[in-house]
């Protein structure tokens, strides 16, 4: 597959699928999906069956020589990550303070050690950031896999903050932020001013008709409660949201709720789950 000026892959993984796409800056289709592969998740190897799909994905589809030296932006279901908020300790002067307290602060939340999880955050000794974290054994098998099909790797993100950094400046006062994909709403507690995050949650949804405008009202109204928050006005969401979500509230308990990505999506020609994942944030 030769490779034009502007032109380069994204990967979208999660624990049962893989997608890849070609973004085009400048000349021909802005996204096209190159393929897409399902597979069993693994519960005792999820990373072998992840490296595997991306090998099937790369190698059955394309070839292993048509994406050498190609620039490759990775995206990760949320659910493969995690991200969470660090309050530096009083008196951190060095950049070791503040990784140390986010590694204790992941190890209170989710009961794991940090030495298994790569960290990074945006490090600061003065006020609360935010960190997230991807599995070292992931890492090094999606770095593998591109060594493998000599593919430049460019980035690698959660979904959710390829989705935030691309749609923040939308945010309106007031409103918070969330992202669905796969039946997971990543939730951004955004403090009433606009100037940060409070909190992000991962949020399993219902299946069916259960995620309907009355349980996003309340889902909101409990994570705003828990955070000592006042409930948002508005909730401005991208990825495969509900159709019912931004219908017209009709009930006290509703939350209104705004669809960023809408254009979007209606002009990626109705992409699968996957691709859209894959697609991340991307302007193309």
């Amino acid at each position: 597959m030769r490779r034009a000026i502007g032109q380069s892959l994204r990967i979208g993984v999660s624990a049962h699928a893989v997608s890849l796409l070609r973004i085009s800056r400048w000349r021909g289709e802005p996204v096209t999906v190159l393929a897409e592969h399902a597979f069993a998740p693994s519960g005792e190897h999820p990373f072998d069956a992840i490296a595997n799909a991306l090998r099937a994905l790369l190698g059955e589809q394309l070839g292993d020589k048509s994406v050498a030296g190609w620039p490759v932006s990775i995206v990760l279901a949320d659910d493969l990550t995690r991200m969470w908020r660090v309050v530096p300790p009083p008196g951190a002067a060095r950049l070791a303070d503040i990784e140390a307290a986010a590694g204790f602060r992941f190890q209170a939340l989710y009961g794991e050690a940090p030495a298994a999880w790569q960290i990074a955050g945006d490090w600061d000794a003065a006020q609360p950031f935010f960190a997230a974290a991807v599995p070292r054994a992931l890492l090094a098998v999606l770095q593998l896999v591109a060594q493998e099909f000599k593919l430049h790797v460019v980035g690698i993100e959660p979904h959710f903050i390829t989705a935030y950094n691309r749609w923040r400046r939308g945010v309106k006062p007031g409103a918070w932020f969330g992202l669905v994909h796969d039946n997971l709403l990543t939730l951004a507690a955004i403090e009433a001013d606009g100037k940060g995050i409070r909190a992000i949650r991962a949020l399993p949804m219902p299946t069916g008709q259960g995620a309907d405008q009355y349980w996003l009202g309340q889902t909101l109204k409990r994570e705003a409660l828990l955070l000592d928050m006042d409930a948002p006005e508005l909730l401005q969401v991208c990825g495969s949201a509900p159709a019912a979500w931004s219908k017209a509230t009709e009930h006290p308990a509703h939350i209104p709720c705004a669809v960023l990505d809408l254009a979007q999506q209606a002009s990626g020609g109705g992409l699968s789950t996957m691709a859209l994942l894959a697609r991340g944030g991307s302007r193309a």
